[in-house]
């Protein structure tokens, strides 16, 4: 149309059909928008390839487009931070039961476990010559929690301190112990015999050694680092820790893991990674979902981008690379649009009756050419981006002005002491939201750290346990 236009302008002017008719050709070749055309596509492909090269693989162009904008990645921790091969780190049987008849139960009890930890018992057991104290003739997984089983016609139960509760009476000395295995990382494992403690196994599982160079990575690019586990909070917090995160949310059953992303996307766009059957969900309602590729066949299949050598230093990498062929995209549409801004009024001869200058249409083909050459060129140096190169990392500007945590100040009053003090920061912490409580029974307050919204009720409850009261 504007080809039309012209011819008809410079016919209007006076001038001759054969001089209108190469105005609009010109006009007509110069606007070809093969350059705009190749400007997105090119960039992409490059992009994918480069991924691809590097063990990264992005399912479609959306995902390479969308990962570059990530501001909160969420790391699973089993399997993804750490290396997901659990170990048996300490054995503490029971007053009146031996450490071999406490073996022999666990292995009975796990033999029909999937569980990591069910199967780094097995292993130690396998490893030291102990066999199974019989076989179970009942089995009930409870997500999240332990087994039920019924071994040698009686009751038996294995899990978290949570779960063992309410089977059996847990003594002091047992729960102190668990503390302090907890404080070091390791998760200990009760089990019960009719109502009865018959002793406690700890396992640890060993961090991923670039984990902490992976994160410390995001953390340099301005993203917020959370790591979901159903660790108890000890545990969870000293793995965290050693991972460097900027969060920890523990506690959280199979089934919830989609819930705190779906919560943490209100905070910004995110990304989950993770390998495990349970994952897959949470790999579904994130913004971006990046699978680890030596983890289950359903993660990876949820995800939108998969890490083939399994290493966690490619989430920075694929975070890079998105954000390059975003900037090649943008550069790309720039000089396409460029060039019609400068190539259209030349060809139509708008500069003639003022500097005489004119463009015939072969000069136009020549230049619509140049200008796709150009294009592809500039993607193709996509190839010499090193992803895996943090030189260049900017930090992102978070549009969200609110806090990632958010601060609840409670007054409490009843607390006297730095025991009470301790108490009520125990009570609190040992919720799944609360990253942490500062307690002063000088002041009466206590100011929380949220990880997620939290019904206040829940915090005043756990408060009010300990015998004290909320006034505000």
């Amino acid at each position: 149309m504007l080809s039309l236009i012209t011819s008809a302008v410079w016919l209007i002017a006076g001038e001759g059909a054969g001089f209108a008719l190469e105005r609009g050709i010109s006009v007509l070749v110069i606007s070809c928008p093969c350059a705009l055309g190749l400007a997105t596509p090119v960039a992409i492909m490059v992009g994918s390839g480069v991924g691809a090269k590097n063990g990264i693989l992005f399912k479609n162009a959306a995902s390479l487009e969308e990962t570059g904008k990530t501001e909160i990645v969420v790391l699973d921790k089993t399997g993804t931070i750490t290396k997901g091969q659990p170990t048996v780190t300490d054995i503490i049987p029971s007053a009146g039961t031996d450490e071999e008849y406490l073996i022999k139960t666990a292995l009975a009890l796990e033999q029909r476990s999937e569980h990591p930890l069910a199967r780094a018992v097995i292993k130690y057991g396998e490893e030291h010559g102990f066999t199974p104290d019989g076989e179970v003739t009942s089995f009930e997984a409870l997500r999240g929690n332990g087994l039920a089983a019924v071994l040698g016609g009686e009751k038996h139960i294995a899990g978290n301190l949570r779960l063992a509760e309410t089977y059996c009476d847990i003594p002091e000395d047992m729960k102190i112990a668990s503390e302090a295995l907890a404080e070091q990382g390791k998760t200990p494992l009760f089990f019960c015999k009719s109502e009865r403690l018959i002793g406690m196994i700890a396992v640890a599982d060993i961090i991923r050694e670039e984990s902490a160079e992976a994160i410390a990575a995001l953390k340099n690019m301005g993203i917020r680092t959370v790591m979901l586990t159903g660790d108890n909070e000890r545990t969870a917090k000293a793995v965290g820790k050693l991972a460097g995160v900027d969060e920890v949310i523990a506690g959280v059953l199979p089934g919830g893991k989609e819930e705190v992303v779906r919560s943490l996307k209100t905070r910004g766009k995110t990304a989950m990674v993770g390998d495990g059957i349970n994952d897959a969900p949470a790999l579904t309602r994130a913004d971006i979902g990046i699978a680890v590729g030596a983890g289950a066949d359903i993660a990876i299949d949820a995800a939108d981008v998969v890490l083939m050598k399994s290493r966690l230093t490619d989430v920075p990498a694929a975070i890079r690379l998105s954000r390059a062929a975003l900037g090649n995209i943008r550069q790309n549409l720039f000089w396409a649009f460029i060039y019609n801004v400068i190539g259209i009024p030349l060809a139509a001869g708008l500069w003639i009756p003022f500097f005489g200058l004119r463009l015939s249409p072969m000069f136009g083909a020549a230049a619509m050419s140049l200008s796709s050459f150009c294009v592809v060129t500039n993607a193709l140096r996509l190839n010499l981006v090193n992803i895996f190169s943090s030189k260049r990392d900017r930090k992102i500007k978070h549009k969200h002005k609110e806090d990632m945590n958010m601060e609840v100040t409670m007054k409490i009053e009843g607390m006297m002491c730095g025991h009470c003090e301790a108490a009520v920061k125990k009570a609190l912490e040992e919720l799944p939201t609360v990253q942490s409580a500062e307690v002063s029974h000088e002041s009466g307050t206590a100011v929380v750290t949220l990880t997620q919204p939290t019904d206040f009720e829940l915090l005043k409850k756990a408060v009010e346990a300990k015998d004290y009261k909320v006034i505000s």
